[in-house]
């Protein structure tokens, strides 16, 4: 579904070269939940935005389903990262003046997904909470938010950038669960620095100054 061949990609740091993916060859199946392991700087979520289409190789392709993101142009990555994929980021980045069901639809906003955004939040233990507004969420409540926004749509992959470093250890854990329990059919890639979040994962991979090292 999404193939890496051998991408790397380096960028200017105060004059100095840093090359934050090295020459990583990668697939992620239809389906599976890959974990991405390493510490900080280890390359990790550089190669998140890689394989999303959210940053460009500078040397590589990757692609998706068959076609090169590179080659495609912004606007065409953007329609993908719309409609075919999923984002949880490390931050619940929610909209303060929108209610929790409002910032579920942001992304997909129409009559039609009003229902299964309700079923979403639901289903992620927010059915009183819906209504609410991200001040009156605790971290945890907020990061389920995201989850269900991610989710909207049913997206063919969804991509978690340390999804549960700004949780306590449990609410972490239970963010996760629901992540993988709800996300149906499509494939999950979450990067942490915590195995204990990767529980359940098919495969894991581990990096180390931007490469994959087991």
């Amino acid at each position: 579904m999404i193939s890496l061949d051998q991408i790397s990609l380096v960028y200017e740091d105060h004059g100095r070269e840093v090359h934050a993916c090295r020459e990583v060859s990668l697939e992620v199946k239809p389906g599976e939940f890959l974990g991405i392991l390493g510490p900080s700087g280890s390359g990790k979520s550089s190669l998140l935005y890689l394989m999303s289409g959210l940053k460009v190789p500078t040397s590589g392709s990757v692609r998706w389903r068959g076609d090169d993101l590179a080659g495609m142009g912004d606007e065409v990555r953007a329609e993908i990262r719309l409609k075919e994929f999923g984002f949880v980021f490390q931050y619940p980045y929610l909209i303060g003046y929108l209610t929790a069901l409002e910032n579920v639809l942001v992304a997909l906003p129409s009559e039609d997904r009003v229902a299964e955004a309700e079923r979403l939040l639901v289903s992620l233990g927010l059915a009183d909470h819906m209504r609410r507004y991200p001040h009156q969420l605790s971290g945890g409540q907020k990061q389920r938010v995201c989850v269900a926004r991610a989710l909207l749509g049913s997206p063919a992959a969804v991509f978690a950038d340390e999804p549960t470093a700004a949780l306590d250890h449990t609410s972490g854990r239970g963010v996760m669960g629901l992540l993988n329990e709800h996300r149906g059919a499509g494939a999950l890639v979450v990067v942490t620095h915590d195995p204990v979040m990767l529980e359940g994962a098919d495969r894991v991979i581990e990096m180390e100054d931007g490469a994959i090292v087991s």
